[in-house]
Order: structure tokens, then sequence, then C-alpha cells
């Protein structure tokens, strides 16, 4: 098998027996990829802050866990994942990180709480994350981290001003993680979707072009996961225009985006 066509992560396609723990589980993608992978066989213990929501997804499903948690707090990320551990009896097969905070923003309505909350919730809670359950899976000598980003993480976009660089961190942050971690045994992946149906999403008073549900958006995932994706991104017929974006020189990029936008 050449370079070109070697998968980049272990398949993962049987998801019967294995155990994910999804944090922001509560709603929308993070929902719906659970619920995907229950019905797979796959044990799922759901984090998020809405303790009722996430009691309402374990009602009627056996061997599904909750535990809230609040991804800003390192202690209950700590807890949680100690939980985890616990009931597992071990490090979980995949650890899924979905949650996410978005309000739409520009330079000209510069909001300092409002960016600092971006950053607490889409980045420094993913380094909550693996600060709790990195050892976990080192010593297991398996298991596959997969983070949520987003196309905005590709390159500066109107009224992205406090989401887009959290998703642009993420991405990198992945790229970093899968070059220490891929000789180790354990796998990554970066989730980068276009507009998915959420309450998120919902804020915007602008056409969302391509708009999928996310139940869509979790079997896009479940194939990228079941072909060895390193890197996901969905739907293509979307996401092909914003990768090539990324290509584009500044002065180009610029006028294409201010054209596009009305901007």
């Amino acid at each position: 098998m050449s370079l070109l066509q070697a998968k980049l992560n272990p398949p993962l396609a049987d998801w019967q027996g294995q155990s994910v723990w999804i944090i922001g589980a509560s709603s929308g993608i993070g929902r719906a990829t659970a619920e995907a992978l229950q019905a797979k066989g796959a044990r799922v213990i759901v984090s998020a802050r809405d303790s009722a929501a996430l009691e309402a997804f374990a009602a009627g499903r056996p061997g599904c866990l909750a535990l809230p948690l609040d991804v800003s707090q390192p202690e209950t990320v700590a807890a949680a994942a100690q939980a985890v551990h616990t009931a597992l009896g071990g490090a979980p097969h995949l650890v899924l990180y979905c949650a996410g905070h978005y309000r739409p923003l520009r330079a000209t309505a510069f909001d300092l709480p409002e960016m600092q909350q971006h950053l607490a919730v889409n980045y420094v809670g993913v380094l909550h994350m693996l600060h709790a359950v990195l050892p976990m899976l080192l010593q297991a000598g398996r298991g596959h981290i997969a983070l949520v980003g987003s196309v905005a993480g590709y390159r500066g976009l109107p009224m992205s001003l406090a989401y887009g660089p959290t998703k642009a961190a993420l991405n990198n942050l992945a790229e970093n993680l899968y070059l220490d971690l891929h000789p180790k045994g354990l796998g990554v992946s970066i989730i980068n979707p276009g507009f998915v149906e959420t309450p998120l999403t919902a804020q915007n008073q602008f056409n969302m072009p391509a708009l999928i549900s996310p139940q869509e958006a979790a079997q896009h995932i479940l194939q990228g996961w079941a072909r060895g994706y390193f890197e996901m991104n969905f739907p293509r017929r979307f996401t092909r225009w914003m990768r090539l974006l990324r290509c584009l020189p500044d002065r180009w990029y610029f006028a294409s985006v201010r054209r596009i936008t009305k901007v």
C-alpha cells in the first residue's frame, strides 16, 4: 500500500462492545452521534452541563451513563474522567469533544468576555479533557481522541471573530496530537462540519448554504472513523469550496469573501 493510500487511523467500524465518552452530548451533533453509536452497540457515556437532557438520553438505554460537567471547570472534567474510568474498568475506546460555544461577533463590536467564553469552552475545555484522559489512554496503549472543529477555522470569516480562531486552534492542536500520539497506538481525528442545524446555528440571521441535520452529520462522522480518516469535513458540496479558500493568495481570498458575503 502506498503512503497516499494508507489509513491515518485504525478504522473504527465495529462498535459492538466499544466504549465511548462524548462531551457535549446534550444536543446537536454530540447527541446525534451518541444516538448513532449507541444504536450500533457501543456503550455510551454522555456529558454536558444540561443534566436533564443527559438523563433524558440515558433513560431507557441500558449501559448508558450520564455525567454532567462544565468543561470550563478542570476539577469537574477530572472527576468525570475518573468516573468514566471506574465505570468502564479502564480507558474508553473513544473520547469525542463536541462541546461548543458560539455567538456572532465582529471587531466593530468587540466583546472581551464573549471572546474569553469562546476560548474557555471551545479550546481550553479541550485542554482540560486532554489533561484528564491522556494518561489513561497512554497507559492503555489504545484509544481515539476526536475533536469537533469547524470549517470556520480554515480562514477568517465575517461574524466569526470569536468562534473562528478557537476552531483554527483545534485544527492545529489535532495535528500536533496526531504527530505525538499516533506512534503510541492512539488515534486522533478532527471533525470540521459546514452548517449543521443546531441550537448554535439557529442564531444565524443569514442564509446557511448546504445546511444539514445533526443526524446526517453523525453519519458522516461514523463513516470517517470507519475509513480511518484524520480530518472529516462535510457536506463536501460546501466544504470543498471552503478548503479552496485556504489555498487562495490573500488578495484573492479577501476579495472573494467580501463579494460572497456582501461585506
